[in-house]
């Protein structure tokens, strides 16, 4: 049996599993990630990427670049949604309104990032290609099959498919060639899906369910395509009579984004909260000719309520996949779904009695409500849908995902290049697990106030505002100095930021050698001190520290190299002429200084001794 070391092992190529591999990857970070699936999903599930979750992928060279693309392909940023009976109803009730209008224009006055407008199956062949461009190591067809954590690292058996039966392909049947499956709700690639920018997203459900052991048996699917085909290979082939390597992988941490069943979680005895499952639906992909629907119409995202079924329409840019969701039915199961019927719902859905339909995948997905209650356990951290499971509803879980990919791979790298002692990692669950709890009861709500009142009753409120749960959202925890009287408050907004430790920094325009950019430009690599036009001692003593701490650190004096060209630099941050204040790599500040002080050296070793969990709390 082959054995193997690696500081990082990934479990899932979802938006989690995906996003901390390239994260990872572009810090050196080697990192092996298995994937129980041929390749990434061909579903689109979650649509969309958001602002927050931009800025934090926005460092990793092209990306954003990459994701802006596959968004313009697909009609844009802008994600317009309607209530129809089908896509040709005369009256829509479009849900795009002015006052979200206001909503997405007072986001991008105050963050350069883009949001992207674009399916989740495009997002996640673009960080999978980018991770594997900077060297991760991505394992598909390749499951776990046996986790043991002891002091010093974690040992994981992990089972790889390198001959994989012949697959039986699917019937042809003219215009409505169909391959059916159910996706296993333990698999990753779903897992993540919860949905992002004003999406609808689905976990996937069924598979290996039942009283057996999630690692009993290995039994991918050869159902999926290739990241670059648009239909399915055909069905999954027999365990039986294929052929498997396994390998012992040893790894200082691994992360979890094994979806919202999470084997790794339950393993580990983790326990959840929540409403748990809230209904089910069928996913049926297909490709048709819709192109005077889809440019008349201009909108992305319809629920659908006519006679016959509810449901969501995606609609792709005309010529190509969709996807229609429809919600089960009372008593209604997986087999009453049959090619024909599908082909049916489709032609219910867009109007088109005459449609001419190829379905191209058709699979089963949950939609719950699953909060982890730790986000670590011992050296296993979780992410993605094994942290946080929500309903569509408001679109936020998919940027989530690929925001906790992002957070947990800048603290391993803290703490894997001995830049921060490793009870720094003990701040990933105290910092996201409120994120997580808040935004999935978030769309709880907006589910429960899209309900008859009498079924209301257990369901939070919606959020009032939406700008503040994207970009206003504070965090808390050990690495965060908060200052005398700081509320410790969830959220604030960001159109009138504070700059208090535990809030997000600010946007504001500078000026760099002729060259505009933002404060937010100057995060993601490391630590950023920005000093006030006359705090030369605190940059001085930013290099001084980070030389003897051998933290990577990048001192900045405004109005020196950088250009303060509005002039509200002070103001917007909170400081003085002399004051100074720490940004870390995710853009949170985790302390301030109003003016200047005797000792800066000491004061800034001190400091970022503390937020590292180098310095012992009893000794501060």
């Amino acid at each position: 049996m082959h054995h193997e070391h690696v500081p990082v092992l990934i479990v899932g190529a979802g938006y989690a599993g995906l996003s901390a591999a390239a994260s990872l990857a572009w810090r050196d970070v080697p990192v092996i990630l298995a994937e129980r699936h041929p390749s990434t999903s061909i579903q689109p599930k979650a649509f969309g990427v958001n602002w927050r979750a931009m800025e934090l992928l926005r460092p990793i060279p092209g990306i954003e670049d990459q994701l802006a693309s596959i968004a313009a392909k697909v009609g844009g940023d802008s994600m317009r949604m309607a209530i129809a009976t089908s896509l040709r109803d005369p009256n829509p009730h479009i849900l795009f309104d002015e006052e979200q209008a206001q909503d997405i224009a007072a986001l991008a006055r105050l963050t350069p990032a883009r949001d992207a407008g674009a399916p989740q199956s495009e997002v996640e062949r673009a960080l999978r290609r980018k991770a594997e461009e900077l060297g991760a190591d991505l394992r598909f067809n390749t499951e776990v099959i046996d986790l043991v954590q002891d002091p010093d690292g974690v040992t994981v058996t992990l089972r790889t498919l390198v001959s994989p039966a012949p697959s039986t392909p699917a019937p042809a049947q003219g215009p409505t060639t169909s391959t059916s499956r159910t996706t296993p709700a333990d698999s990753a690639h779903p897992g993540d899906s919860a949905s992002s920018a004003s999406s609808a997203d689905w976990v996937s459900s069924g598979g290996s369910g039942g009283s057996a052991s999630p690692f009993s048996s290995f039994n991918p699917l050869s159902g999926a395509s290739s990241p670059d085909s648009s239909s399915s290979a055909g069905e999954p082939s027999s365990p039986e009579s294929a052929s498997y390597v396994d390998t012992i992988v040893r790894a200082d941490y691994v992360i979890a984004a094994d979806g919202w069943r999470s084997p790794l979680r339950e393993r580990l005895g983790v326990s959840t909260i929540g409403k748990g499952l809230l209904g089910r639906m069928r996913s049926i992909m297909f490709e048709a000719d819709l192109t005077d629907l889809v440019r008349d119409r201009e909108v992305t995202l319809w629920y659908l309520r006519n006679d016959t079924f509810t449901g969501v329409f995606i609609t792709g840019t005309g010529v190509g996949a969709h996807v229609v969701g429809i919600n089960f039915a009372e008593g209604q199961t997986e087999d009453d779904f049959t090619p024909e019927h599908c082909v049916e719902l489709v032609r219910i859905a867009t109007g088109t009695p005459d449609l001419d339909v190829r379905l191209l995948d058709h699979a089963t997905f949950d939609l719950g409500h699953v909060l982890a209650e730790q986000y670590r356990a011992g050296r296993v951290f979780f992410a993605g849908d094994a942290a946080h499971t929500m309903p569509p509803t408001g679109g936020q879980g998919g940027s989530l995902a690929l925001q906790d990919g992002c957070d947990i791979a800048w603290r391993l790298w803290l703490v894997l290049t001995g830049q921060a002692h490793p009870s720094f990692l003990d701040t990933y669950d105290a910092e996201r697990r409120p994120i997580g709890e808040f935004t999935a009861n978030a769309q709880l709500g907006n589910l429960g106030f899209r309900m008859p009142p009498a079924l209301r009753v257990g369901y939070p409120e919606p959020v009032e505002d939406p700008v503040a749960a994207v970009l206003g959202l504070r965090v808390h925890s050990s690495a965060i100095l908060a200052e005398p009287g700081d509320d410790l408050g969830l959220r604030e907004d960001p159109r009138t930021p504070t700059a208090r430790p535990g809030s997000r920094a600010p946007h504001l325009p500078l000026d760099w050698d002729g060259r505009a950019i933002s404060t937010l430009d100057l995060f993601g690599a490391g630590f950023v001190l920005l000093a006030g036009p006359r705090g030369r001692d605190w940059a001085e003593a930013g290099r001084q520290v980070r030389d003897r701490l051998g933290v990577r650190l990048a001192p900045h004096l405004i109005n020196d190299e950088l250009m303060d060209v509005t002039g509200f630099w002070q103001h917007v941050y909170g400081v003085g002429p002399d004051g100074a204040v720490l940004v870390r790599p995710d853009g949170y500040i985790a302390w301030r200084s109003s003016g200047g002080v005797g000792d800066p050296v000491g004061v800034l070793e001190d400091v970022l001794g503390r937020i590292l969990g180098r310095v012992p709390v009893s000794a501060v």
